[in-house]
């Protein structure tokens, strides 16, 4: 959350970076000035009252001036939100593929391009089978391993759930 006044908003479309008003410093400035963190906007919208806007933006680096992703990082912490389960294991896939732990799993399946797929066929039979013959807990727990090996195959061949997320976007219209 932060404050943007009009001057804000109009150097933000002008420049498709976001911009705020530090009301602390009474002046204008740009996400990321300092840090080089940016935050790309790429839409806004507005809520039902007409008096706050929502920024949607793709951040060049952590949000936050202490170096957290979000701002929002003290406080009641769990239970962790839903909506952060999916992007986190991509940052995660992201860490295990450039850091390369030895003896980590994501870093067995990309290593073998092959694996993955056959485990996500297998993962998609078992949640099938769950859905078919076994309690609601037991389809969860399959759904997500078939979540889990999808993002990894999406993560080795270059794409994110965002380039995902798209298709099914396109797909509503």
């Amino acid at each position: 959350m932060a404050y943007m006044n009009e001057q804000a908003l109009q150097r933000t479309r002008a420049t498709g970076e976001l911009h705020l008003w530090s009301r602390s410093r009474s002046e204008l400035w740009r996400k990321g000035e300092t840090s080089g963190n940016i935050q790309t906007v790429k839409a806004l919208r507005l809520d039902c009252d007409g008096d706050t806007l929502l920024a949607m933006v793709e951040p060049a680096g952590p949000a936050c001036h202490t170096g957290e992703r979000t701002c929002f990082h003290r406080g009641e912490l769990e239970p962790p939100a839903p909506y952060e389960a999916l992007p986190a294991l991509e940052r995660t896939l992201r860490e295990r593929s450039s850091e390369r732990p030895v003896g980590s799993y994501t870093v067995e399946l990309l290593d073998d391009p092959e694996r993955i797929g056959e485990k996500v066929r297998e993962e998609a039979e078992e949640v099938a089978r769950a859905a078919r013959e076994e309690s609601g807990e037991r389809v969860d727990e399959e759904a997500a391993d078939v979540i889990y090996h999808l993002l990894v195959l999406l993560h080795s061949r270059g794409r994110a759930l965002a380039d995902v997320e798209r298709v099914l976007d396109g797909r509503r219209s």
